[in-house]
């Protein structure tokens, strides 16, 4: 393994063992949002680490920072070079995600079942990634007693959201102060549903008020949240060797939205087609831009272009082989143009 990912991979186990530590604890004082923060942290390692011990890169041209959790994620999910996750898999790291956002900058509030399932998920795909790209064990690190441990384990996703919803509607029959704690157990909710729509947000009081009047009218937690009520859960084993998964039912409970879209979460951007992200060719950029193609190509070799996928991308079609840019390609250009020399470009792309 390389030096830096092995750094990473080392951090990363180090911030999975701290989230199990705190999951442990007998005492409940910032321990739901300490689990989130930490097994977030986790997997942006990880995923760093494994990235870069396939080869790829994670930090883009120019940039000063490493890539953040989101682009980890797609890197991981849609670059042939580095894939190692499912979208399922995905998807379990994005609600973690979104969990972890609400509870660094806001307040989430989750119940002890919800808490323990989401974390022996991603205790669970920690430790399937670790097998399928290290050919490590978790038990190499820790012992096997280490594991978030509950009194009563879910079995069922559905069962223990009808439980939740059925408490939702029996705190809004009461006086004021029970319908903050129903708001609360509805937010939780709403967090996973946002998700899958592609948004990456929490909801508003308006939103949350809404949700309280659709319960009161009757409505099922299925019409109230359709995307969760297409998640469900794959448990094996028992004891210390049980193994959760978050998968999806048939249908597609994720939304497909453009790339860039303000808010989009990870699994809701998805590239149907990359030839249509990847729009142009060469020769066509250059004619946009009005340069010649050993003009484009020195220009596209000082900027770096061919080093970020934001930019450029290699697309294999059967035997064929495309180069293609993107349209932030073409804005990189026209922006380079503006204020560069390319004569001075020139010079040092035939001296390179």
């Amino acid at each position: 393994m390389k030096k830096q990912a092995k750094l990473l991979f080392e951090k990363a186990v180090d911030s999975l063992i701290l989230s199990i530590s705190h999951f442990n604890n007998p005492w409940d004082r910032g321990r739901k949002e300490a689990v989130l923060i930490l097994l977030d942290r986790a997997f942006e390692l990880l995923l760093k680490a494994i990235i870069l011990h396939k080869g790829g890169k994670i930090r883009e041209a120019y940039e000063r920072e490493t890539i953040g959790h989101e682009k980890c994620v797609r890197k991981c999910i849609s670059q042939p070079e580095v894939k190692c996750l499912t979208e399922e898999q995905g998807l379990t790291i994005q609600i973690i995600n979104s969990f972890r956002d609400a509870a660094q900058h806001d307040i989430v509030e989750l119940s002890e079942q919800e808490l323990y399932m989401y974390s022996q998920a991603g205790v669970t795909l920690f430790r399937d990634l670790l097998r399928q790209e290290f050919k490590e064990e978790l038990t190499s690190y820790m012992p096997e007693r280490v594991l978030p441990v509950s009194t009563e384990p879910p079995r069922d996703l559905h069962t223990m959201v009808e439980a939740d919803f059925k408490e939702i509607q029996k705190l809004l029959k009461t006086n004021s102060r029970r319908q903050i704690e129903a708001k609360s157990k509805l937010k939780s909710l709403a967090i996973v549903e946002a998700s899958l729509e592609g948004i990456r947000s929490q909801p508003d009081e308006f939103e949350l008020r809404k949700m309280v009047r659709d319960v009161r009218d009757g409505k099922s937690w299925q019409d109230i949240f359709p995307g969760v009520a297409s998640l469900q859960l794959e448990t094996t084993g028992s004891g210390i060797n049980v193994d959760i998964r978050i998968t999806k039912k048939e249908g597609d409970a994720v939304h497909l939205v453009p790339e860039g879209t303000p808010g989009a979460t990870v699994l809701a951007v998805k590239r149907v087609n990359e030839l249509d992200y990847y729009s142009l060719g060469a020769q066509k950029l250059a004619d946009k831009v009005g340069l010649t193609m050993y003009k484009l190509l020195a220009l596209v070799w000082h900027l770096k272009l061919q080093k970020s996928d934001e930019y450029f991308k290699i697309i294999k079609i059967g035997s064929q082989i495309h180069k293609r840019y993107s349209q932030k390609a073409y804005a990189a250009v026209v922006a380079a143009l503006e204020n560069i020399d390319m004569e001075e470009v020139v010079k040092k792309y035939k001296n390179r």
